[in-house]
């Protein structure tokens, strides 16, 4: 089952102010709410201890960028690692929802089913068959060849199953490295944001506000207040960006664990063809013999 994803290297890191979308605003990628997220997933840290030096430094010039007055910036802000997020949790559901493991899981019983059902049918006959003559030979024989046939049939599809989803394996690998680059992608515009807000809220704000009160002026209290209203917009912003970021964080578990059932059905299957069978055959020679 091959994917997109498969053929994409992982994204150079880039920050920018005006995002190249075919859609704005970027879709909601989730339906719960942030108090909701906080108590199931914790508190999600926010620093830099993930970044590499050059990444620290772009994030500090990227912030010296941020105009808060900018109202068509501050909304298309970090919008373009959002949809770059959706698409990529779109695909990731796609790839779950095409990938049905429970059709190696049935051909695996079969295999066993088929084994068991032939002991079954003929542990009398092994214990009593040399006083039975040579029919009791053919007939073993020929229960044998049929039940071989079937057991081989199964293997090929078997062996189909574990090409594929050892590929899957190395894919997924991929995905986690792609969900793992947004993820610092979007810490990294959170960073630069809270940084550039902190600075106004407790500089160019402050000053405002101090001026206000000392002309008494309804102009300047309104620049105040303006200043204040589009800092707030832009801490929802940012706050609409974290609960991005905090989705990426829960897409890399589940990457994981759909990558660990498919190593556990691989090896499930590579037991099943090199010692099930194999034992099974040995056991059925030495009735024959």
């Amino acid at each position: 089952m091959e994917n997109s994803t498969e053929s994409k290297a992982t994204p150079e890191l880039t920050l920018t102010l005006t995002p190249e979308l075919d859609d704005a605003p970027a879709p909601v990628l989730s339906a719960k709410p942030v108090e909701e997220l906080a108590k199931s997933e914790g508190d999600l840290a926010l620093d830099d201890s993930m970044l590499s030096d050059d990444e620290k430094k772009m994030v500090e010039e990227f912030s010296e960028q941020i105009n808060v007055r900018d109202s068509a910036a501050i909304m298309q802000y970090g919008a373009g690692a959002q949809k770059k997020m959706a698409d990529f949790s779109e695909s990731a559901l796609e790839r779950v929802r095409t990938n049905d493991l429970g059709e190696v899981g049935d051909l695996i019983t079969g295999v066993v089913n088929e084994l068991r059902g032939f002991n079954a049918t003929e542990e009398k006959g092994l214990f009593g068959f040399f006083k039975r003559g040579v029919d009791k030979v053919q007939s073993l024989r020929t229960r044998y060849d049929k039940a071989e046939a079937n057991v081989n049939k199964i293997v090929d599809q078997l062996k189909d199953h574990q090409m594929t989803l050892v590929k899957d394996a190395a894919t997924l690998d991929k995905m986690y490295e792609l969900n793992l680059t947004y993820f610092k992608e979007l810490t990294m515009y959170l960073l630069a944001g809270k940084k550039k807000l902190a600075q106004v809220r407790e500089g160019e704000l402050v000053e405002l506000v101090e001026h206000a009160r000392a002309t008494g002026r309804a102009e300047d209290a309104q620049a105040a207040q303006d200043l204040e209203a589009m800092c707030t917009r832009f801490e929802k912003k940012l706050g609409d960006l974290d609960l991005t970021r905090t989705i990426a964080m829960q897409t890399a578990p589940q990457i994981r664990l759909v990558q660990n059932n498919e190593i556990t059905l691989v090896e499930k299957i590579q037991t099943t063809i090199v010692n099930t069978i194999p034992l099974w055959k040995s056991q059925m020679v030495l009735a024959l013999g």
